[in-house]
């Protein structure tokens, strides 16, 4: 990828994030609980849509069983403890919470450009990084979702998303989630420039949308984000005709039985979703 797609990362410079506030809580009892002993029995299934490797017994592994039961600000200030090799579970914690949990806009955005600066300047070290390029990728796609798509196009982001996710399929052709984001990508660009411009300009296509989403279901079934995605993006795709399949799969969502917190806000989004 050219290097001067990095520049645009300059505009994501306003907002702060106040020191003290403290973040927002999960705000349900019944998400799943970890501690270091059952959480690394359990790790398959947690990263089945990433293919992370467990971490050692120790503090990190503490950090990653904070953000499975959804103390988010937690584990995000461990993984930061942990310099390199913290960043992942630090990226993906910041990432959750602000997609999920923070009501306040500017700071929902502020967290979402920590994220991308953290992860670019980890790419430029270390290019082959799947999980700095995967969260580099949500933290800047859901960035531009709240810039608005067409803005965010404008100024060149959406090329940074779609190569840092393409990178991260070629180096790891398991990432289920990787194939789901970049799924959406096509999709939301479609949806939102038409499907000819989409093509000639950004090099996205319904087929490739649809292809990519059945990939990543395939990899990992059981997620109900990409359940909801995919449901999404079929609207996106194809409208009120795949209101039936759409429906089906957001039911499906919201009948799993959460894996972890992350998941349990997920349950609750189907639910909301079909009670819409």
């Amino acid at each position: 990828m050219p290097h001067h797609d990095i520049q645009p990362l300059s505009l994501l410079s306003t907002g702060t994030v106040p020191a003290t506030e403290p973040w927002t809580l999960l705000p349900y009892r019944d998400a799943p609980y970890f501690d270091t002993a059952n959480l690394l029995s359990h790790w398959p299934q947690l990263h089945a849509g990433q293919g992370l490797q467990p971490p050692v017994p120790g503090p990190l592994a503490e950090g990653w069983a904070l953000y499975h039961s959804g103390e988010f600000e937690r584990a995000a200030a461990m993984g930061l403890r942990h310099g390199r090799e913290g960043l992942a579970l630090a990226n993906q914690a910041t990432a959750i919470y602000a997609n999920y949990l923070e009501p306040r806009e500017a700071v929902r955005q502020a967290l979402f450009r920590q994220v991308v600066e953290r992860a670019t300047a980890q790419v430029a070290a270390e290019p082959d990084n799947c999980q700095a390029l995967y969260w580099q990728a949500y933290a800047l796609g859901r960035y531009s979702q709240g810039i608005s798509v067409a803005r965010a196009l404008a100024q060149g982001l959406g090329t940074k998303v779609k190569g840092a996710l393409e990178r991260v399929i070629e180096l790891q052709p398991h990432h289920a989630d990787a194939h789901i984001a970049l799924a959406a990508f096509h999709a939301e660009v479609i949806d939102k420039v038409g499907m000819l411009v989409g093509r000639m300009t950004y090099g996205v296509r319904a087929e490739t949308a649809i292809e990519l989403f059945g990939r990543g279901l395939q990899l990992n079934p059981h997620s109900a984000s990409a359940l909801m995605e995919y449901a999404r993006g079929l609207l996106m795709l194809e409208g009120d005709s795949r209101m039936a399949e759409a429906t089906r799969l957001y039911e499906k969502a919201a009948a799993l039985e959460p894996a972890d917190a992350r998941e349990r806000l997920d349950v609750e989004l189907a639910r909301a979703g079909l009670s819409d």
